[in-house]
């Protein structure tokens, strides 16, 4: 199956064994996306890394940058300004939404609802309307930097996430109406793809398909970061473990991201949006009409990078798919020694044997869909 097969998600291709039309194995072949993130960051000054990290979950490329530049701030000893902590974390949380919804329009659209696609991608366009007005860009924004972010928001920005989320509040029980108690989207999930708490801890799923299974657990709460101690939410948990259970969570979690938003707008702060640490952060461009130092600083940090002191740091968050963290060993120079990401889909694939064995073979494609997985990230 695969990996021409569009419910497979970009291109992977399952082995699968059957009797008759029940899944007796099911072993992923991946590798056909193969870019080599992790060694091309290595012959990349640490500034240069931040574009690939956007391509790995390209669908949700605002955590990546938050997951690497956290990593990287960890090895400066470097704390980016509340402000920035603030920005970042109401992108973290667009992106979430943003990449929730493209989930839940093709996972719904490979099991025959064709109308939830046409639905998430009409509010995932609004999204991106505001990452666009704020960075530039739509789908891979680059948008954070280390100290902060790489520019302040923009006027209305504010006005605009508020206006979202009144929107989004409404158009999640839409979504409810179309999906939740339809009859033909509960036979097609519940009871399908059931994986338990045991199973899951054991895979290391994490993300919406760990918390589906009865597993309490996520780094925005268990172990916080930027301003996430601050914001009162919850975490969506269900025991049932299967395609439903994982739809639901998601949901709610949606539910949840859309409830954090409010709170980081009404909280945000003034003052600067990034630490000016002129040995690792570039000065502001006005600066350099009228300063030698400013302008030496500005040459310095383009032609040597940034140099970190020697080290080693792991950095992980919570990305919509689960827990994506980033390794990086530091001998001092301006690259990354060694650099290893731990992406969620890359885990939580091998989870597929498990959930398919016993089902029907159209049951295969519901599965993989309520895995949310994205290939530029399996393939890194």
């Amino acid at each position: 199956m695969g990996p021409h097969h569009p419910s497979t998600h970009g291109v992977l291709r399952v082995i699968l064994e059957l009797d008759g039309e029940v899944v007796v194995n099911a072993i992923p072949d991946i590798g056909y996306l193969h870019r080599g993130v992790e060694k091309l960051s290595e012959d990349k000054k640490y500034l240069q890394v931040l574009p690939l990290t956007d391509r790995l979950d390209y669908l949700a490329s605002g955590s990546n940058n938050l997951a690497y530049i956290l990593a990287v701030e960890k090895l400066l000893g470097l704390e980016a300004p509340k402000r920035a902590q603030y920005i970042r974390t109401i992108i973290a949380e667009l992106t979430r939404i943003m990449s929730h919804l493209l989930w839940l329009g093709t996972h719904a659209a490979d099991v025959g609802a064709m109308t939830m696609l046409f639905y998430g991608m009409r509010e995932r366009e609004d999204i991106l309307d505001i990452i666009e007005m704020t960075t530039g860009a739509r789908l891979m924004p680059t948008y954070f930097r280390p100290g902060g972010v790489a520019s302040d928001i923009p006027e209305g920005f504010e006005a605009r996430v508020k206006d979202f989320v009144d929107k989004f509040d409404v158009k999640i029980n839409e979504y409810e109406r179309l999906l939740t108690k339809n009859r033909i989207w509960m036979t097609r999930t519940k009871n399908v793809g059931c994986i338990s708490r045991e199973e899951a801890i054991s895979l290391g799923l994490s993300g919406p398909s760990l918390r589906a299974s009865g597993v309490d657990w996520d780094i925005r709460r268990d172990e916080p970061y930027e301003v996430y101690s601050e914001l009162d939410f919850e975490i969506p948990v269900l025991p049932e473990g299967d395609v439903y259970a994982r739809y639901m969570v998601r949901l709610r979690e949606m539910r949840q991201s859309s409830r954090m938003l409010r709170q980081l707008l009404d909280g945000l702060p003034e003052g600067p949006y990034i630490e000016r640490s002129p040995k690792y952060v570039f000065p502001e461009k006005e600066r350099l009409e009228d300063s030698i130092e400013a302008m030496i600083h500005h040459f310095k940090l383009v032609i040597d990078g940034l140099a970190p002191p020697e080290g080693e740091v792991y950095s992980t968050i919570e990305a919509p798919k689960g827990e994506i963290g980033f390794y990086i060993v530091s001998d001092g120079g301006p690259k990354p020694y060694r650099l290893r990401i731990r992406p969620p889909s890359f885990v939580n694939l091998q989870s597929l044997l498990t959930m398919s064995k016993g089902n029907m073979l159209a049951d295969v494609v519901a599965i993989i869909g309520s895995l949310d997985i994205v290939l530029g990230e399996i393939d890194r």
